[in-house]
């Protein structure tokens, strides 16, 4: 009796698109994910028609009221900002001290022209304050005054 034979087929599972498919949905789920960076406070923030996109920068400062302010994640208030701003300003270069400053349309100026000036005591003289575009303007106009009604 001969007997033949045969030889088995290697079954093979090539996992190299999987791998792909895999490294795509990593990529997607972290380009389009958002990060809420600053604490959980609800601002209203004032419109402005040049509103851009400021670069992240070393302090951020949300002012909410005299008694509510945030330096990075760090609750303060008015009295205690000077220590915090000392802090984290103590690692930075003079050159490179630049600050945001957040704060609600309803915040005191005073309160702004305070945090200004601790700013400007600890050498950050570059400051950017945070605003959202505003909405379109009717009639194509952008600032100036506003026609009386019936005036041509």
């Amino acid at each position: 009796m001969r007997f033949e034979r045969r030889l088995k087929p290697t079954i093979n599972i090539d996992l190299t698109p999987l791998i792909d498919v895999v490294y795509q949905l990593v990529i997607f789920f972290m380009i389009t994910s958002v990060f809420k960076t600053a604490p959980g406070i609800a601002l209203e923030l004032p419109g402005a028609t040049t509103a851009a996109a400021v670069a992240v920068t070393e302090i951020r400062i949300v002012a909410v009221s005299e008694d509510e302010l945030y330096v990075g994640k760090e609750r303060t208030t008015l009295a205690g900002l000077d220590a915090l701003i000392a802090k984290a300003v103590e690692k930075i270069e003079p050159k490179d001290r630049r600050a945001v400053l957040e704060g609600d349309k309803n915040m005191p100026y005073q309160l702004m022209v305070s945090v200004l000036d601790t700013l400007r005591a600890h050498g950050i003289e570059g400051v950017g304050l945070t605003t959202r575009p505003a909405a379109p303007t009717t009639g194509g106009r952008v600032g100036g005054a506003a026609k009386a009604p019936g005036a041509p």
